[in-house]
């Protein structure tokens, strides 16, 4: 990724309130068109680093840039759109006065087309002219993500979108999520929903203490094989003995899990059993999901 590809470009930023740092060092960088997942434990620094890079706060180490100007120009914000985790409109306004407002405030050109048009996206056509004090919660996540997504940003920051959605309402923000992602519009996604972050990101990075602690792709961050699953007998050999020169090994039931033998060991294992004349009937290698890493690496960490 070169430097004009990167819609964040940020190095050691770090945040201390008085004695207390809420951001040690946080490097990343994120590419145009690339939804990025930005995960870690409450209390490791995420809403601090959100909210400077969008301008709010500012840091006391490091810098960077965001859309090519440095945080917290005004430039740059003209080009983002932001969905903070918590938010509230006025209860006495309907969906469509607050976008319309928030077109005032964004300066958007057209904003009847802008607003019916945004409306239909998230799915609030039908409910525009209701106030918003009769709506559910998933219904103002969705406004809120209207708001956001008003101005037809570059690089959109949403601090956990799907927090208050049903199953449906999920799904549908994954497909805005894509199309952003299609018209080559940046997404910067904070959130505790670690299945959704898999439908989604291209790459991730998980913060604890205020640090990165991995980042990558979700294969890459997730890491490779390091347990298989085994199930074979063999006439006067003990499987087990074979199966102990890859790795540590426990039985379950009628099969083994062979663990720290990494991907590239498993054809090395079928040989051994295979010299031993064993009867295979299963070598599945074992998967973690990205909610098993998190939990590996935040435990880690601690």
């Amino acid at each position: 990724m070169t430097c004009t590809d990167a819609v964040v470009d940020v190095r050691h930023l770090a945040k201390t309130y008085g004695e207390v740092t809420a951001v040690e060092d946080i490097s990343l960088r994120v590419g145009r068109g690339e939804i990025f997942g930005f995960l870690g434990p409450n209390g490791a620094g995420k809403t601090t680093c959100v909210k400077m890079l969008v301008g709010l706060v500012r840091p006391t180490a490091g810098a960077g840039t965001l859309l090519g100007a440095p945080l917290g120009a005004r430039a740059a914000r003209r080009k983002l759109g932001y969905l903070p985790e918590l938010f509230r409109y006025q209860e006495w306004l309907t969906a469509r006065e607050v976008l319309r407002f928030h077109c005032r405030l964004a300066q958007v050109a057209h904003p009847g087309p802008a607003v019916a048009g945004i409306l239909d996206v998230v799915g609030l056509s039908e409910r525009a002219d209701h106030r918003v004090g009769t709506y559910s919660k998933g219904m103002q996540q969705r406004l809120g993500l209207a708001v956001a997504l008003l101005n037809e940003p570059e690089l959109v920051v949403l601090d956990e979108p799907t927090s208050a959605l049903d199953p449906i309402g999920r799904r549908d923000v994954r497909a805005i999520l894509r199309d952003l992602k299609a018209r080559g519009t940046a997404v910067f996604l904070n959130s505790h929903l670690l299945t959704e972050v898999e439908h989604v990101c291209d790459r991730v990075a998980i913060v604890s203490k205020g640090a990165v602690v991995a980042e990558g792709s979700i294969a890459e961050v997730v890491g490779r094989q390091s347990s298989v699953r085994v199930r074979a007998y063999a006439d006067g050999t003990p499987i087990e003995s074979v199966l102990r020169h890859f790795g540590t090994v426990a039985q379950e039931g009628d099969t083994f899990v062979v663990s720290g033998i990494g991907r590239e060991g498993v054809p090395q294992l079928v040989r051994a059993l295979v010299d031993a004349r064993a009867h295979i009937f299963a070598v599945e290698p074992i998967s973690l999901s990205l909610e098993e890493r998190f939990l590996q690496i935040a435990g880690d960490a601690r």
